[in-house]
């Protein structure tokens, strides 16, 4: 099996088409419907994967808003799609990758061939389609999450002791704590580095920058080949968008904190920075 890039382009999709599972992976912080936009519009032959449903357990103030699920869960949702262990799927939302990111990561932090499609929706310029494809049940399976690539609360503590990099993956304006629309606290872990993961983007293109300009990106958060990093976010999302991110930059493989700052700032006892 060979794994694909974290970032692909549209041409790269095109001539894969036929031997690959396109998902479609919108979310919406402000409560629209995921589904609702899939059924208004959809790249043709692409599957609906529901957040909420598949990639995420139940929000509680003790583990998130958006908890990893059960490895049994995410396997059923895949199957669902119609994924085997070994299919090459290809995710997109309309967000420049931020939701879309999580599929991708997960299926590729379980050893899956997952790529995010590069500019999402927008790199489709010919008619969306409305037609729910028939899909065959997959038979993916798994048992277990790969622990050294997660890391709790309690790690993202010890992280400045151990000289690990934290990296902040949310906008300016939450890290600091000048606002904070949806966690029960605002600002951020003691010791955190800010990247926001809309800088991961060309803000001209929306297209993901490339391997040089993202090393730079990252080495000004003091993220290079022999850092520790671990990566959080509001709830574990986007923070997956930073991960495929430093994966194109050819950086070593960094730990996604899935309570992210939902759950850090739910806990009395837990710093917090402004």
């Amino acid at each position: 099996m060979t794994i694909p890039p974290p970032i692909v382009d549209l041409d790269w999709v095109i001539t894969r088409r036929r031997t690959l599972v396109l998902c479609d992976v919108r979310w919406y912080l402000d409560g629209r419907s995921g589904q609702a936009a899939y059924a208004a519009g959809h790249l043709p032959g692409a599957v609906f994967v529901d957040l909420d449903r598949w990639l995420a357990a139940a929000p509680s103030p003790a583990a998130g808003r958006h908890p990893l699920p059960a490895p049994d869960v995410f396997a059923a949702g895949m199957r669902n799609a119609g994924i085997d262990d070994h299919t090459l799927v290809v995710a997109y939302d309309d967000a420049g990758g931020a939701t879309a990111a999580r599929l991708v990561w997960m299926l590729r932090a379980s050893g899956g061939p997952a790529a995010l499609l590069d500019g999402g929706l927008g790199a489709w310029t010919a008619p969306l389609s409305r037609v729910r494809p028939v899909v065959t049940p997959g038979t993916f399976v798994l048992t277990s999450w790969p622990g050294e690539l997660l890391a709790d609360a309690d790690d993202v503590a010890a992280a400045r002791s151990d000289d690990r990099v934290v990296v902040d993956a949310r906008a300016p304006d939450r890290f600091h704590g000048i606002v904070e629309p949806v966690d029960p606290r605002a600002g951020h872990i003691p010791g955190a580095v800010n990247v926001p993961f809309a800088g991961n983007l060309d803000a001209a293109t929306g297209r993901f920058l490339g391997r040089r300009d993202l090393r730079r990106r990252f080495a000004r958060a003091g993220v290079d080949d022999h850092a520790d990093t671990i990566v959080y976010c509001g709830s574990g999302v986007t923070a997956c968008h930073t991960l495929l991110a430093m994966e194109r930059a050819g950086l070593p493989a960094a730990r996604l904190y899935p309570g992210s700052w939902s759950q850090w700032s739910a806990d009395p006892t837990r710093p917090v920075e402004v």
